[in-house]
Order: structure tokens, then sequence, then C-alpha cells
């Protein structure tokens, strides 16, 4: 296999599983009697692990070598599955999320997809760079549906097979870990041509790149900050609370929803084509904020579901063009570094967010984050516009010559 396919199987895999634990998690919770702050706490705490290892990637992984730290990720990442079939306490619970970097969010932004992300337009063409991503979170966003669709399977086992209600969901954890040990498989076969061309030394940043990165990363703090008070398995817990959802329709609203997600990206690098990155990441972006504003007030599941996966349609076009464009304003010798500390505010925000959600959720109400975060969501678009719709990535500049 080429290294891009590996790297497409590797991310589809790991999607699997973050859309599995994302829908997951907030149920499994559920039925162990957490509260919903302790459930953001633990979400968080994932978060804040996942956090610290896009740190280290960024630090180590072009000296010690990407194929390594790849194949260390996806063993924590097994060993925080296996961990959270059997802790119970909240304190072990929360260990455990750090070390394995469980992720709530039912979206795949940890420290893997930073090398990925760094690997991946050294497969590929300046015109055809935004293609490449736009498949690459194609196949994330199959995996994530696929993984919210498992989440459903304890209800199918207690059901069919009379299997007791927790050993279902353990059971289904048990999978989870399954899954990221084939990832290490895969990391191990990719070939030498992944790593850094330099091993010894961290390449220098140039000003240039170091300006723009760091305004574009305050920029995405706020939009991971907003992005940490719509987690999925806050997300899920709401359907389910507010609503009185099962969990097969729950999980069938976010298989749904990632579907969408995944057809939204070809639409993104066509979109982008023709109108721009900057224009296609802030112009589909807002309409999705103000959908998820009505799904907070919505007045039953039915309508609640259709505005969910209406704004689902747009929310992840920002994906592939904003990864695109991260890319192409860096050198290529820059690009572990600038996928990393892009990443790693992102994480931040996301760790930060679910916390203060399920704190907003159980003492002010249950709709409450959809809307702050949404509205956070608008004020980032607004602001990445008119910051960085003149500055443009060579195959826009190359078209306009």
């Amino acid at each position: 296999m080429t290294d891009r396919r590996l790297l497409y199987a590797a991310t589809f895999l790991r999607a699997l599983a973050t859309g599995l634990m994302g829908v997951l998690l907030g149920l499994y919770l559920a039925r162990l009697a957490f509260t919903p702050g302790e459930i953001g706490l633990t979400v968080s705490a994932g978060l804040a692990g996942a956090t610290l290892a896009v740190l280290a990637a960024m630090r180590l992984a072009d000296r010690l070598g990407r194929r390594r730290m790849l194949v260390a990720l996806a063993l924590l990442t097994a060993g925080g599955g296996l961990g959270a079939m059997f802790l119970g306490s909240l304190g072990a619970l929360l260990a455990v999320a750090f070390l394995g970097m469980i992720n709530g969010q039912g979206r795949d932004r940890g420290a893997a997809l930073v090398l990925e992300t760094a690997i991946l337009p050294a497969t590929t063409t300046d015109r055809e760079r935004t293609q490449a991503f736009a498949w690459y979170n194609l196949l994330q966003d199959f995996g994530h549906g696929l993984g919210a669709l498992l989440a459903a399977a304890p209800e199918w086992l207690a059901r069919g097979l009379d299997v007791p209600d927790l050993a279902a969901f353990q059971g289904m954890l048990l999978f989870y870990a399954l899954l990221c040990l084939i990832q290490a498989f895969l990391a191990r076969r990719l070939s030498p041509a992944v790593e850094a061309a330099e091993h010894s030394h961290p390449t220098p940043v140039s000003p240039e790149s170091r300006r723009r990165l760091t305004r574009i990363s305050a920029l995405f703090a706020v939009d991971a900050l907003a992005g940490g008070f719509l987690g999925s398995a806050l997300l899920a817990y709401f359907f389910h609370t507010r609503f009185g959802a099962s969990d097969t329709a729950i999980a069938a609203l976010f298989v749904g929803a990632r579907v969408l997600n995944a057809a939204s990206h070809l639409g993104a690098a066509w979109l982008a084509g023709r109108i721009g990155l900057v224009n296609t990441m802030v112009f589909t972006h807002i309409p999705s904020s103000l959908l998820l504003m009505t799904v907070a007030v919505a007045p039953d599941f039915a309508t609640a579901a259709l505005l969910f996966l209406l704004r689902e349609g747009l929310v992840e076009m920002d994906v592939p063009t904003r990864q695109s464009y991260v890319m192409a304003m860096v050198r290529p010798e820059e690009r572990t570094f600038a996928s990393g500390v892009t990443h790693l505010v992102r994480l931040g925000g996301w760790a930060v967010g679910p916390a203060f959600a399920g704190l907003v959720m159980q003492f002010v109400g249950l709709g409450s984050p959809l809307i702050v975060g949404a509205a956070m969501k608008i004020a980032y678009d607004g602001a990445l516009w008119r910051a960085f719709r003149s500055i443009r990535p060579p195959e826009e500049r190359q078209y306009q010559a």
C-alpha cells in the first residue's frame, strides 16, 4: 500500500473509534449515574491529554520519527479504552481519560491527525492539495458515522441477546481498543518517506509564518472553545434527556450527521476552487451556527433532528479548507509545527469547553451550551474573514495571475 492509502486507512479506523466513543461515552457514563458536570469533566480530561500529546508531537515527532509517534499514540488510546471498561469512580476515570486521550467530542482532532496533516501535502500537488484533504476528511466522517451507529450496539445486544446492559457497553469499549491496536499496525507499515527531512533539530519557523500562525491560532482557539460546548457526548446527552430519544435514535442521528459531513467535504473542495478557501470556510460556517441555535429551542425530537442534520451538512465544510489553507501558508519544512500549533490551540479550547458546557447544561438549561457555542462561532467567522481574506494560497494567486 502507498503511504497515502495507509494514512487513509488509519484515519478511517481512528474516526470509527472516535465516532463510537463520542456517542458511547455520554450514554455509558449516564448508565453509571454520572451527572452532566462529571461527564463534561471526563470529556475535558481526555481532551487535555490529547492536547499534551499534540505538544509532544510538535516537539518530538520530527526528531524521533513520525511513524514511531503514531504507533505510540495508537497504543495509548487502546489503553484508555481498556481502562474505561473497569473504572467507575470519577477520579480513576479522569486519570484514564487523560492518559488514554479519550475523545468524547465525536470528531478526530488528536496528535495523530497533526502528524498525518503534515505528511499528506507531500503526497500531492498544490492544486490537488485541497482535494486530497477533502477525501481524507470524507473518510474520517464516514468512520465517524459508522462509529456513531455502532454506539447503538449495547442496546441491540441487550434486547436481542439478553446481554447485561453494562457488559454490552464494556464489550464496545473492548472493540474500541481493538480498533486502536490496528492503527498501530498500519503506522508501522508507513515508508521512511513520511519522515521529516531532518530528525536531529526542530526546523526554525520564518518570522512571516510565525506571524500568520499566531493570528490564525488565536482565532482557532475561539472556534475550538465554542466547539467544546458542542461535543457529541453532551449533544447525545441533550437529545436523550430533553426529548427522551432512544440510544438507537441518537446513534442513527449521528450516523446521518456524519454522512452529511462526509459529503460536504467534496462540496467544500469544489466550492473553494471557485470562491477561495477563506470564503468557503466563513460563508458555510455562519449558516450552520444559526441552524444550531434553532436546535436548542426545537419543540420535539423530529424537528430538532432535522435542524441538526441541516446544520451538519454545512458545519464541516471548513475542515478540509482550513487544513489546506494552513499547510499552504507555510513552507513544507514548517508543516509539522504549523499543524501542531493550530491543532494544539484547538484542542486546548476543546478541553476547556466541555467542563463549562456541562455545568451550564446542569445549572442554566439543557440547550444553553448550543446557543453559547453557536454565538461564539459566528464571532470567530467574522474575525477570520476580516483578518485573512486578502492572504491567498499559491493556487489562488496563480489563478489570479
